[in-house]
């Protein structure tokens, strides 16, 4: 039998004031700094991304145990506790309706990043395994969250939002839709004309993971002028996972 190899990582959900400062420190390096997205809540001399959430979510983190550093966050939210806070996150962007009437139990994923030392190896697989315990824990059945791309230029995104629109729709009874008040189209391009490789080159690995996992998403998307993006909903029912797919997402075997 082939040793183990010992993981760079483990994960935990932030318990201290200083596990979620840790968390923001993080999500300010990625949001702020590197993509240049801000905030009202947004600390610039403390280096803090932050919003009036925070304190009701919550949020696991991704440990470099080399350096016992924050290299990966995500931010979770139940609907117990969204209720607690009044709305979810997504709400500002999308009508939620088809989701909150189709009564099943539903959490908000959030602010998902790495420290771009750790991207393109395990790390995210590391945040997913422990992603899919909580999920287990609290018997979760539609994971759903806005997810970017980066910029706001509709013309060079008009290719991976009219393929999102046309091959990873929603189904009716989940399918969320953007705002009014930023929504933006996604059937730009005729699917016929579409060059989908392409395409998908332009999609985000966060996405394109999502969309392996059996996830799709809303109609339209947001144009998120503060945090310089266009944002999709990307929606996923945890019962239409192939055996293949929940090895991926949770790490185990079927």
């Amino acid at each position: 039998m082939a040793p183990k190899v010992a993981t760079e990582f483990h994960v935990k959900l932030a318990h201290t004031a200083e596990d979620l400062r840790a968390a923001q420190r993080l999500r300010y390096q990625v949001f702020v700094a590197e993509l240049g997205g801000t905030g009202l809540l947004v600390d610039h001399s403390a280096g803090l991304e932050q919003d009036a959430l925070d304190p009701f979510c919550d949020h696991l983190l991704l440990i470099d145990i080399r350096t016992d550093r924050v290299v990966g966050v995500y931010r979770l939210l139940r609907p117990e506790k969204a209720q607690e806070a009044g709305k979810y996150y997504s709400q500002g962007e999308y009508d939620l309706t088809p989701l909150l009437a189709s009564g099943r139990r539903i959490l908000e994923l959030g602010r998902s990043c790495l420290h771009p030392d750790v991207r393109g190896g395990t790390a995210m697989h590391q945040l997913w395994s422990a992603l899919a315990q909580y999920v287990a824990t609290y018997q979760i059945e539609i994971l759903f969250g806005v997810a970017s791309f980066h910029g706001t230029d509709i013309a060079a995104l008009a290719e991976p939002l009219s393929l999102l629109h046309h091959r990873h729709l929603a189904p009716p009874e989940l399918r969320v839709r953007a705002s009014e008040k930023s929504f933006q189209n996604m059937d730009l391009i005729d699917e016929a004309e579409l060059d989908r490789r392409a395409a998908m080159v332009q999609i985000p690995s966060l996405i394109k993971a999502y969309l392996r996992l059996g996830g799709c998403v809303g109609e339209g998307a947001y144009i998120d002028h503060a945090f310089n993006t266009v944002d999709v909903c990307l929606i996923m029912d945890t019962k239409q996972m192939s055996a293949r797919q929940a090895r991926m997402y949770g790490g185990i075997d079927a």
